[in-house]
């Protein structure tokens, strides 16, 4: 009746663990984003770059984690913004364990899964989506976000189909 009646949506609190400030349309971006998250629904955040696309969305995977979800998200991102990706969620959610899957050294056997289902979020690039689907589809993921989503546009590349393979909870594209 919600998405029916055409109800405002409440916003959101902030969680507990989130170590910064949203500001008001960050705010309303992460209460659409688990809104969105509550009913299953896939999302796109479509926000110009630097308005804070990255802390909303490490917002909602903070708020899931606080409220018992302990299963991953898992984060593909360009190659060049992995590093970022893993800064930023280590300055403003810094108690929620992350894992980087990407270089020479990644593990992509069973050890890959046991790990990643002891995270909050797995970052991933790519350039590696499609070379490891079958290890990343071995996993129960909460979610996948698509930073930089314009990387799928065309439908029928091996990321793409790749991306859209992977079974999640709820789907959320960023993109500027």
């Amino acid at each position: 009746s919600k998405l029916q009646n055409s109800t405002t949506i409440s916003e959101s609190s902030v969680p507990n663990g989130f170590k910064g400030e949203l500001r008001p349309y960050q705010k309303r971006g992460l209460s659409w984003l688990q809104f969105l998250r509550q009913w299953g629904l896939g999302s796109c955040l479509a926000d110009d770059m630097g308005l804070g696309k990255t802390i909303q969305t490490l917002s909602l995977i903070q708020s899931d984690w606080e409220s018992g979800i302990k299963k991953p998200v898992l984060l593909i991102c360009p190659t060049p913004v992995v590093g970022n990706w893993q800064k930023e969620a280590a300055k403003f959610t810094p108690d929620m364990p992350i894992m980087v899957h990407h270089g020479t050294g990644r593990k992509k056997d069973k050890n890959f899964i046991k790990d990643a289902q002891k995270n909050a979020h797995v970052i991933s690039s790519y350039s590696l989506l499609h070379r490891d689907i079958e290890i990343l589809n071995s996993v129960e993921w909460s979610g996948i976000v698509l930073d930089e989503a314009q990387n799928i546009k065309n439908a029928e590349t091996r990321q793409s189909k790749s991306a859209r393979s992977i079974e999640a909870d709820y789907k959320i594209a960023l993109t500027g």
